[in-house]
């Protein structure tokens, strides 16, 4: 994949940690700068982690299912998309968390919000050749710089945005799944 595709695919990553670091903001409106790098920095990790494993996986069964891995792709980034976005639209999932600042909630949330990172990792695998270390740095920059934001908006804004990001993060996926389909379909 070209750098302005993973840039793409790095913000539409984001936007899950994006939307939790408002709610981290909007839980503790006092948070420390401290506190906010400390949740951002593990955001990040997780998010730049779990693609290269999930890379790792799918370069392992790439023979086997070469000839419809962009199709494999497509389905799990639909997937994922289709899924942000129907989260995004559940008015009853309005989850407050006790404590930001215990590891505990802190790694719950990083893992939670990378899983979709680790599916992506096994697209990149099936859908492009070599390595994914380039996007991993990529995505978990992009996924700090909007974690420290999203707890800023959080402090400042409020619950506004929060689930019109993860909306918009889920229709980044979708675009990405059907980039990756038609690329395949029409070369």
């Amino acid at each position: 994949m070209d750098l302005l595709t993973v840039s793409i695919l790095a913000l539409g990553l984001s936007m899950d940690s994006f939307a939790v670091s408002i709610s981290c903001g909007l839980a503790e409106r006092k948070i420390s700068f401290q506190h906010a790098v400390k949740i951002a920095l593990s955001l990040a990790f997780f998010q730049g982690l779990l693609p290269l494993l999930g890379w790792f996986v799918g370069s392992e069964i790439k023979d086997f299912v070469e000839h419809i891995d962009h199709w494999i792709a497509f389905a799990l980034l639909s997937y994922l998309g289709g899924k942000m976005i129907f989260e995004s639209l559940d008015k009853e999932n309005t989850e407050g968390m006790a404590n930001v600042y215990s590891w505990g909630n802190i790694l719950t949330l990083s893992i939670a919000t990378s899983i979709d990172a680790l599916i992506v990792g096994f697209s990149y695998a099936l859908a492009s050749p070599g390595d994914l270390f380039e996007g991993a740095i990529i995505i978990g920059g992009v996924t700090f710089f909007f974690s420290m934001l999203g707890i800023r908006i959080g402090k400042n804004v409020g619950n506004r945005f929060g689930k019109r990001m993860e909306l918009l993060g889920g229709i980044v996926l979708l675009a990405i799944g059907f980039k990756i389909l038609l690329e395949h379909l029409f070369s």
